[in-house]
């Protein structure tokens, strides 16, 4: 088949749309720039096809022609079948370009006149083939698009082959596709060219399954389903799509514990071989497929006598793998367990499960499998499942624990004590410690529609409130009917006020009255005996303190830290320990802050909890760009952005964070992207203190990028949200060096200044020693832009030791960056290896790219031979002096901001003092002083 080269594959195989494959896209289309061949390889499912695809709508535009073939494995007896789909429509443009014999040998097996056989006409047609893709060749480019190369007739591939091998420089690509279990592809390359590049499909992730799945329009799934499909497709992407295209038509959705629907689509790939095994064979495996980690023990235990036989024979037919050195039984890809159980009779699954419940070893397993043989109410199989919860809530599985619990409130009578809407309640709170919020909202909104209890509908508007995170403005109406349901309960109107004092925050940017909703919280807490909800308020009320700069902050959080303790208080996110972490830092006691974040985040990852895991990667990662461990700190803030992601909790914080630290460690258009993705975040959820800190972030970005009159207008906008907010406290974002530097090297000096001043007024009041440091490296800045730059180098010097010894390595590596720029001379040199070495110190690529950039320039300048300053020169000031003598090497006006570190405004002020001070009027009459020559 021919495509000539204005075809056009559809959108849908376009590469924008490969997903989860950037990276094999990126490596394939690579090679075949090179003018190399690929064979993309991997199971069934995998995404080969799609992949192919789109590689050949790409290159197929790049190339003349364009040969195709798609093998079956029906056909794949009928000799030379590949070969006339690849040159059936060619044949009468090379025909006529070939000798005799190969004309006639090759015509014969196209189309099957005469007797045509690798046997009798081996060699000629072995050439004609060879003879044809060359005469191709010399018209222009060719691609051979081979998919589905493991049912090619053998004919057609011992064909292919010899030609591949023979083609050298001819411009010929190969890209091919087979289906392979493992590594097992090298046979097949037989059929490419020598230089061809192997390229391995493997399972997608969950994120990528998700995004695959809104992508098909199966949209609105919760994050556990999605979770169960990615477990049970084992990453396919076909198999991922059609166990979701089953949810879709499914006209009720899976119960707790009960596997995915598998499409008879999938059944019928996966379920042949069952038919081969045994009656008592195949319940052996369903056995198996019900456990959750299966082993030969177990199933004598669960009554199946015969397992070793049985499962070696299903081993043979390749339903499960075995592996001596594993006492477990591993199907050979889940969805074999899952299509097994599917297609089971309920009364099989309830006996599965039966046995089980008594054969395995771990309460939280036989408590399940208890359940899952149990049908109807039962007071003592719910009692068991809330055991299994806590229990699996203690080990830091709150996802089984929820799951648990849903399985305990169905079991559980109307009048059960506790009841059923305290099991789902629970359930709902699990899976928001454990990261589902889809999950959790869903609970919640059914318990509301089932109970009237007034403690009850408040935990669980509690609840549809916390999975609102930071997008509080999407619950506002659930406030006043939370208050209404509430009613006069010290215990209940605690917990809502802890919410309003988060919304106080969040929706209106009001600390103060944030601040005294945590105070009202606490004290209500306190009265109603909840010591939980009193130490939440309380911890609340200490970080709103630390981050207005209150004065009370220390105190609060050791009255949050007071015995007596709630553990889960104690490593959550908004607890004391966070409280006194975000303090810590704040305060430039960094290593105190390190050993407080790390035992924070050992803690929560114990407990499973990925909420709090977020928020502790987040501040371990912050903590490390402080103390200018760039790569680890861009190591654990990208850790924090993918479990957001994931998660769905987070994601605009996260993407701050990473901003930074793609700034300082990474790569600045990622850190730009994702400092613009943060604050639409912010903005959408009409979040005003993130919005500030995504600014921030935006800014900073900008700055490092270069672009300072982008980074004026960010900071600008951060300086008045803070404005607004009442945040006076300037370690919290510190932002306000940056914006001083940027401002000056726009040339706005005076409003630097301001900054600098309005801002070190505060630092001082609260003892902010590394703000103070960044301030006074700002104000050099300052001092230079006027011309001081004696006093400038030497408050430099200064700042650049004092923050060496804060333990701040990338503010101590930008003072001296800052320092070399403002060296003239010979020392200018050895100034910017000092900043180089500190910035590689702390692996801060982008800054040191900037240094090494501003070193090529300094070596540039010491290389010229530079004409000798008139003595008329010597009465002018330093910055006169260095001004001028570079205008007599013929630097513009930008040229010379950019070598002295100033704006372009100020070079232009200094050029008039010196026109005024020399009695002459232009550049031109510099240079004539410096030619020797008077002025015009």
């Amino acid at each position: 088949m021919t495509v000539r080269r204005e075809f056009q594959e559809p959108a849908s195989y376009r590469s924008d749309l490969v997903i989860g494959r950037e990276q094999p896209y990126a490596t394939a289309r690579a090679q075949l720039g090179r003018g190399g061949s690929v064979l993309l390889h991997g199971p069934a499912g995998i995404g080969k096809s799609t992949l192919l695809r789109a590689l050949a709508a790409e290159y197929g535009a790049t190339a003349r022609t364009v040969l195709r073939c798609s093998a079956t494995e029906s056909e794949s007896h009928l000799p030379f079948l590949a070969l006339a789909d690849l040159f059936g429509l060619v044949l009468d443009r090379v025909s006529g370009r070939l000798p005799a014999a190969q004309r006639t040998a090759l015509e014969s097996a196209l189309t099957g006149r005469g007797d045509s056989t690798l046997h009798s006409d081996g060699l000629a047609l072995r050439l004609a083939v060879l003879s044809a893709l060359r005469a191709l060749a010399a018209d222009g480019p060719v691609l051979v698009v081979a998919d589905d190369l493991q049912w090619l007739d053998a004919a057609s591939a011992e064909l292919l082959g010899f030609a591949a091998r023979r083609l050298g420089d001819t411009p010929v690509r190969l890209l091919c596709a087979v289906r392979t279990e493992g590594e097992e592809y090298d046979r097949h390359l037989r059929a490419c060219p020598p230089d061809t590049l192997a390229v391995r499909l493997g399972p997608l992730t969950r994120a990528q399954v998700s995004e695959l799945l809104t992508h098909r329009g199966y949209t609105g799934l919760p994050r556990s389903t999605v979770r169960d499909i990615h477990r049970t497709s084992g990453g396919n992407p076909l198999f991922a799509l059609e166990l979701g295209r089953a949810l879709a038509e499914s006209p009720t959705a899976p119960r707790p514990g009960e596997p995915l629907p598998v499409p008879t689509s999938l059944r019928a790939l996966v379920l042949s071989r069952l038919e081969m095994l045994s009656a008592e064979a195949r319940r052996t495996l369903l056995v198996a497929s019900a456990g959750a980690r299966p082993t030969l023990a177990l199933l004598h235990a669960a009554g199946r006598a015969d397992a070793e036989a049985e499962c070696a024979r299903a081993a043979e037919l390749g339903l499960l793998v075995t592996d001596p050195d594993e006492p477990a039984l591993r199907f050979a890809h889940p969805l074999i367990s899952a299509a097994l159980y599917a297609e089971a009779p309920a009364q099989e699954r309830r006996a599965a499960h039966a046995a089980l419940s008594t054969a395995a070893s771990d309460p939280i397993e036989r408590a399940r499998h208890l359940a899952l043989a149990t049908t109807g109410t039962d007071p003592e199989v719910a009692a068991r499942l809330a055991e299994a919860a806590a229990l699996a809530r203690d080990r830091g599985a709150p996802s089984v624990a929820a799951s648990l619990g849903l399985l305990a409130a169905r079991h559980t009578p109307p009048d059960g004590v506790p009841g059923p809407e305290e099991h789902r309640l629970q359930a709902a709170e699990d899976a928001i410690t454990a990261g589902e919020v889809d999950l959790a909202r869903d609970i919640a909104r059914e318990v509301l529609a089932r109970t009237t209890d007034p403690a009850e509908r408040v935990r669980a508007w509690i609840v549809v409130i916390d999975t609102a995170g930071q997008a509080m403005t999407e619950v506002d109406s659930v406030f006043p009917q939370a208050l209404a349901d509430a009613g006069d309960d010290p215990r209940l109107l605690a917990l809502i006020h802890y919410q309003l004092a988060w919304r106080a925050l969040l929706v209106q940017g009001d600390f103060a009255e944030a601040r005294e909703e945590a105070a009202h919280a606490a004290r209500l807490a306190a009265r109603g005996g909840d010591r939980r909800t009193e130490l939440m308020a309380l911890s609340f009320q200490a970080q709103t303190e630390t981050l207005m700069g209150h004065p009370d902050a220390p105190a609060t959080i050791k009255r949050a830290l007071r015995e007596p303790q709630d553990p889960e208080v104690a490593c959550h996110h908004n607890g004391a320990g966070s409280a006194r972490f975000r303090w810590l830092i704040m305060s430039d006691r960094l290593a105190e802050a390190r050993t407080t974040i790390t035992g924070l985040l050992r803690e929560v990852r114990r407990r499973g909890s990925v909420e709090s895991e977020v928020h502790f990667l987040r501040g371990l990662a912050e903590t490390e760009l402080r103390s200018g461990h760039c790569s680890r700190a861009l190591d654990l803030a990208r850790e924090s952005l993918g479990l957001a992601r994931d998660t769905g909790i987070g994601e605009g914080a996260s993407a701050m964070l990473t901003s930074l630290a793609e700034a300082s460690g990474g790569d600045t258009g990622r850190a730009l992207a994702l400092a613009r993705e943060a604050a639409e975040h912010a903005e959408e959820d009409g979040d005003q203190m993130y919005l500030s800190r995504a600014l921030g972030a935006l800014g900073y970005a900008q700055l490092v990028a270069g672009d300072a009159r982008a980074a004026v207008a960010s900071l600008r906008r951060v300086r008045e949200l803070e404005r607004s907010l009442g945040i006076t406290d300037p370690a919290r974002g510190r932002w306000h060096g940056d914006l001083a530097e940027a401002l000056v090297a726009i040339g706005e000096p005076a409003e630097a200044q301001d900054v600098i001043d309005t801002t070190r007024e505060h630092a001082l009041r609260l003892g902010r020693e590394s703000v103070l440091a960044v301030l006074d490296r700002s104000e050099a800045l300052v001092l230079a832009a006027r011309g001081e730059v004696e006093a400038a180098a030497g408050r430099l010097a200064s700042v650049r030791d004092r923050l060496g010894k804060l333990g701040y390595g990338l503010e101590e590596a930008r003072a001296a960056f800052a320092l070399a720029r403002l060296r003239f001379g010979g020392a200018g040199a050895a100034a910017f290896e000092e900043a180089a070495r500190l910035f590689r110190r702390c692996r801060a690529l982008p800054w040191l790219r900037a240094v090494e950039a501003g070193a090529a320039g300094t070596a540039a300048e010491h290389a010229e031979a530079r004409p000798a300053a008139p003595a008329a020169l010597e009465g002018l000031a330093a910055m006169e002096r260095r001004v001028a003598a570079l205008v007599m090497e013929g630097a513009t006006n930008r040229e010379i901001a950019a070598r002295l570190f100033i704006s372009v405004k100020t070079v232009e002020a200094t050029l008039t003092r010196v026109y005024r001070k020399l009695g002459i009027r232009s550049r031109v009459d510099i240079v004539r002083l410096a030619a020797g020559r008077p002025p015009a």
